[in-house]
């Protein structure tokens, strides 16, 4: 993997959660909110997971080692779960920007939530948040059809001929 590869992931990661939040965001609160049976209880905790696993990974590739998710990923309504995800693919963006091809290599120390310590490349780790936050969208895809809602499509070919 390249950091241009790495990028192109991440654009398309954005890309795809904000067609779900398009859609999401056009349910009424009692929708959102609505219990619906996945990993997750509804459409709302599907994104605030997604949204608060983004944060704690780049908190991870920075060093840190978050003992939990941030509380608004589990406290905020739609509107702020965007505007804290949209402020982490922007720093995500800028940590990717200072790295070249090499640093892909570097291996992360971290902590999972348990405190169980683990090392991993981060170009492997770049691979999972992009395919971790593609198997959540894909929950919410279905929670909305559960709610009346055709889920838009977000597979990585349609943003590469939406991107050309």
């Amino acid at each position: 993997m390249t950091i241009a590869e790495a990028r192109e992931l991440f654009a398309y990661s954005a890309w795809a959660n904000g067609l779900v939040f398009d859609a999401a965001g056009a349910l009424p609160p009692e929708q959102l909110s609505a219990a619906i049976a996945s990993s997750f209880p509804s459409v709302r905790a599907t994104l605030g997971h997604i949204a608060g696993t983004e944060s704690v990974w780049l908190r991870r590739w920075r060093g840190e080692s978050p003992a939990s998710a941030p509380a608004w990923a589990n406290d905020s309504l739609l509107p702020e779960l965007r505007s804290r995800l949209a402020a982490v693919e922007a720093e995500r963006e800028e940590y990717l920007a200072q790295l070249g091809d090499s640093d892909l290599a570097r291996v992360v120390e971290y902590r999972r939530f348990s405190g169980e310590a683990h090392a991993d490349r981060l170009a492997d780790l770049v691979r999972h948040v992009v395919n971790h936050s593609t198997y959540h969208r894909g929950q919410a895809a279905t929670q909305l059809r559960h709610l009346g809602v055709k889920p838009p499509g977000t597979d990585f070919i349609l943003y590469l001929r939406a991107a050309r």
